[in-house]
């Protein structure tokens, strides 16, 4: 099957370079860089936001993505508590920077709340990336294959994957969907730092990511 991306080429470094103006899913489009910046239960969550129920009382914010627009996340649990809670934030930040990129505002909340460092310079050099080419996305993303690690109390990393398959660009301005072929892999790899702040919120410090990362295809 072929495809095509929806989202930011950039360099590792995390600066914004382009955005891929085709789809995710169905073939074709091209770049010279692979990796991006982002922006994700035993069974899959067809819920918008997955994240949102069990952090809601928590002070975490409500983020309700469009009915065209999921974020599926599968094997998002490992029965571990504190390895939970980090994936349950990494899902709000997932859910947060689609919301920012799907309402084109890169002053939105749930950035601030699930980003610091370089990795909210990240999140707002692509959310004003997509609002400079005047597009957005539709469709479904999977999350998958998360692994966390722990490194004492409050810094932790997470690699997971993405599909993209099923996504789509489509334009801010008409709504045209953009479902052409691509030659880039629906696979991304992502590798992700946390460091847990003193309300008990694992906010993403950088992250790096590596599209066509055979450890994620199938």
């Amino acid at each position: 099957m072929t495809r095509r991306p929806r989202l930011l080429t950039t360099a590792t470094a995390g600066v914004a370079a382009a955005l891929l103006l085709a789809g995710c899913g169905g073939g074709g489009g091209s770049s010279k860089s692979n990796d991006k910046i982002a922006g994700a239960d035993t069974e899959a969550s067809a819920s918008p936001s997955a994240s949102a129920s069990a952090a809601e009382s928590e002070g975490r914010p409500k983020i309700t993505l469009p009915s065209d627009v999921t974020d599926k996340y599968e094997d998002w649990k490992t029965g571990d508590a504190a390895k939970d809670a980090v994936l349950a934030d990494t899902a709000g930040r997932i859910d947060a920077i689609n919301d920012a990129i799907l309402r084109g505002d890169t002053g939105a909340p749930g950035l601030s709340f699930y980003y610091k460092d370089k990795g909210l310079s990240q999140a707002i050099a692509w959310v004003q990336a997509y609002l400079d080419s005047n597009m957005s996305f539709t469709g479904t993303t999977r999350y998958y294959a998360p692994k966390v690690t722990l490194s004492g109390d409050a810094t932790a990393s997470v690699v997971y994957c993405s599909d993209e398959s099923k996504g789509f660009n489509k334009n801010r301005k008409t709504g045209k969907v953009d479902k052409g072929p691509s030659d880039q892999s629906p696979y991304v790899m992502y590798n992700t730092r946390l460091e847990k702040n003193k309300k008990g919120v694992w906010q993403t410090s950088n992250l790096i990511s590596k599209r066509g990362d055979k450890t994620c295809a199938g």
